[in-house]
């Protein structure tokens, strides 16, 4: 790490903080980041057996407590028991291919923001000065639209978790403008990194450095904003203690589109995967795949002063030297 969190966000020291999606990919950095920052974690977890397991893994100290995510009056609970001055909402329903419920996206998504509004409206939180909640949206709120994707764009999501997220964020912005709660949306990109889902990009090249076999992957001309997953986590956290206005929403996007094939070639070259073993073309292209120009984020740099500033070859180098140190880790368990 190049600077020193614990000083960064020693505004978190001690204070009592809900991390929601905390075994999640971003999540786990986040309240890695949390635990070196030194605050009171608390993390609801659907799988008590596997959050402790990540929570040794990735270094996080915290209350882990079992959570149904679906059990609002559960959360409800554990939010007025807890009466945490932020909380950070990573969860969702709907990355992973086997989630197909729109019944669970739009209750994961969209309706337990209501939960969260309305616990953190009737806890505590007085001497806190940042957010009360900081949740995590979706490139895929904006859908179809073109050009730089500014915040105050009118979305056209046409994915079922491009809409149940927006619908979400919509809630939020709502609440929190109606009720002066200090609340943010900030919208992720194409996030890499230690904790990637099996199946995504970066994991498939780890996993096939580890065999012979050719490859098989899109044409890869489609531009992505791809951001180092340890900088979402410290935008998120900037984001946290930067006092933004009620129901703000902010790009959290490296501000800079890259080829899929570049990033591919970018990563092969580190993991030493002969160029002839990827195959480029062998895949379709997503129908929901994004055209759009570089993503804004002066609504991001304004608010906290801050930009991601990992490279695709560094954020690359990072994910290998992190599981070169963790030698418990498959490629399976990213």
């Amino acid at each position: 790490m190049h600077i020193n969190k614990e000083k960064l966000f020693g505004q978190y020291k001690n204070k009592p903080v809900i991390v929601l999606g905390a075994t999640g990919f971003i999540g786990r950095w986040v309240a890695h980041y949390l635990t070196l920052a030194g605050a009171n974690l608390l993390l609801p977890v659907r799988d008590v057996q596997r959050g402790r397991e990540i929570a040794a893994r990735y270094r996080l100290s915290g209350e882990i407590v079992f959570l149904d995510y679906t059990d609002f009056e559960n959360l409800s609970e554990i939010i007025s028991r807890f009466s945490p001055d932020i909380l950070f909402n990573l969860a969702g329903y709907g990355v992973d291919k086997n989630e197909q419920s729109p019944e669970m996206a739009q209750r994961i998504n969209a309706e337990l923001l209501s939960v969260i509004c309305q616990g953190l409206f009737r806890a505590g939180g007085d001497d806190w000065a940042g957010a009360r909640v900081v949740h995590t949206g979706s490139a895929l709120e904006y859908g179809v639209i073109r050009g730089n994707l500014a915040e105050d764009s009118t979305p056209q999501p046409t994915t079922l978790y491009g809409k149940t997220k927006l619908a979400g964020t919509a809630f939020l912005t709502d609440f929190c403008r109606k009720n002066n709660l200090k609340g943010v949306t900030a919208r992720l990109f194409t996030v890499y990194g230690p904790g990637e889902h099996e199946g995504r990009l970066l994991p498939s090249l780890i996993q096939a450095a580890k065999s012979t076999e050719t490859l098989p992957l899109t044409a890869g001309a489609q531009e992505r904003d791809f951001i180092y997953v340890e900088d979402v986590a410290e935008g998120l956290l900037r984001l946290g203690i930067c006092n933004p206005p009620p129901g703000a929403i902010f790009n959290l996007a490296t501000g800079k589109l890259t080829p899929v094939r570049k990033f591919v070639e970018i990563a092969a070259r580190i993991l030493r995967i002969p160029p002839e073993r990827l195959h480029f073309g062998a895949l379709p292209t997503r129908q929901e795949e994004m055209k759009h120009n570089n993503v804004t984020i002066a609504r991001l740099r304004q608010a906290t002063g801050w930009q991601p500033g990992t490279s695709i070859s560094e954020g690359i180098e990072k994910t290998v030297a992190f599981f070169s140190n963790n030698k418990s880790f498959s490629g399976k368990n990213l």
